[in-house]
């Protein structure tokens, strides 16, 4: 379920090998594109399910501000109202 997820989003999900903790399998995923995201659990599942957090924590805080700039296009006609008849450099073939 969660590498579909990974996968869907173009994201690298590097498996490390076992460890033995206590008798108990110990397992390590990381992203290969951010690699300080990583996610850690006694089952593969545990250790993609934390993954799948962090990287929605991650993208939480790296979302982009939505500002609402308001744009200003002129018309040519309004550019040549405000035009005074000096050349910008390298804009000559324009005018």
């Amino acid at each position: 379920m969660y590498k579909e997820i990974f996968t869907e989003l173009n994201l690298s999900v590097v498996e490390l090998p076992v460890e033995m903790t206590e008798d108990k399998p110990h397992y390590t995923v990381y992203l290969r594109e951010i690699p300080t995201l990583t996610g850690e659990g006694f089952s593969l599942q545990e250790a993609y399910r934390q993954l799948a957090e962090k990287y929605a924590a991650y993208r939480e805080a790296h979302k982009p501000e939505n500002t609402d700039e308001v744009a200003t296009d002129f018309t040519l006609a309004e550019l040549l109202r405000y035009y005074d008849g000096e050349t910008i450099d390298g804009f000559s073939d324009y005018f």
